[in-house]
């Protein structure tokens, strides 16, 4: 019995997850991204949360009213923190006090149901940094966040390469990419400028 874990990751084009002043879906949200939502979490999985993203979306599903939150509202979910107390205030939701890699680890070889995880910045890295993650699913919108960035997944985490199994435009203009990650270990002989032959 195993699973695969996947890392879902929305940015802008110089990897923010966020920004200051902007809004969601950077204002760039259109049909096909929320179509693409849509079938994502139709999925039978597990949604896992650090703990600060699980608040936020905690409060997005009963802010707004978008038409994949009832089935984030239906899906289980994990959240690693030592902080937040059941009841937790949502639907189907289970915290666990133990340590994200260990226990992600532990449950990719005993459950058959996949799991995947939004946001979550530094699980996430941790995640990616240990080799648990299989996918890496970014929807990376045409917008430069610039100084107002932040939560950026991918900077000063560890070094990948990335083997990409699937390229789509969304609406015209934003980029889902999906990539199979590993981690980054050596360069291979041969590869890169090769130089000059000294005369």
């Amino acid at each position: 019995m195993s699973t695969t874990f996947t890392v879902d990751f929305f940015c802008s084009l110089d990897g923010y997850g966020s920004a200051k002043g902007w809004p969601g879906y950077w204002g760039k949200e259109g049909p096909e991204v929320i179509e693409d939502r849509v079938r994502t979490f139709a999925q039978d999985q597990v949604l896992v949360f650090g703990a600060t993203t699980f608040r936020e979306f905690r409060q997005f599903v009963t802010m707004f009213d978008e038409p994949y939150y009832d089935s984030i509202n239906t899906l289980p979910k994990l959240v690693f923190s030592s902080t937040l107390e059941e009841p937790l205030g949502w639907q189907n939701s289970t915290v666990l006090d133990e340590d994200a890699v260990t226990a992600i680890e532990r449950l990719k070889r005993t459950t058959d149901v996949p799991m995947r995880s939004h946001g979550s910045i530094s699980l996430n890295r941790a995640l990616l940094a240990a080799g648990l993650v299989d996918r890496l699913e970014v929807i990376m919108f045409p917008a430069v966040t610039g100084s107002a960035g932040e939560a950026a997944l991918l900077h000063g985490g560890a070094e990948l390469d990335l083997e990409l199994v699937e390229s789509t435009v969304l609406d015209g203009r934003t980029q889902k990419l999906v990539y199979i990650p590993h981690l980054h270990t050596e360069v291979p002989a041969g590869v890169g400028p090769k130089p000059r032959n000294a005369d």
